[in-house]
């Protein structure tokens, strides 16, 4: 069984005892229930969703924080002498997908 999510602006497809890393979530505890299932699939029956499945949910547990890979940015003008480079490091949260309930 399987379902494809929505949070922070993305979709994730995701089954039971996967881990994915989403967007900061406003959680308190480790509990974490995502609403907007977009599909459902058992194998043999699907429900897709008009914009969401009704009566859907996914279930996950939050392991923790993670950074994801260093992204760089290097800007430069020839002859002029310029240089600017930028790191940047995105923080997310790590889910343990515990149950897909629909």
């Amino acid at each position: 069984m399987y379902a494809i999510i929505e949070t922070g602006g993305k979709q994730y497809r995701v089954e039971k005892d996967e881990t994915i890393d989403v967007e900061l979530l406003d959680s308190e505890g480790t509990a974490v229930e995502f609403k907007n299932v977009l599909f459902l699939s058992d194998g043999k029956q699907i429900k897709v969703g008009a914009p969401y499945v009704a009566k859907s949910s996914v279930k996950g547990e939050l392991i923790g924080e993670v950074k994801g890979e260093k992204v760089i940015s290097f800007k430069y003008k020839k002859r002029k002498g310029i240089r600017r480079k930028v790191g940047h490091r995105q923080t997310y949260h790590r889910v343990k997908i515990t149950e897909i309930v629909g």
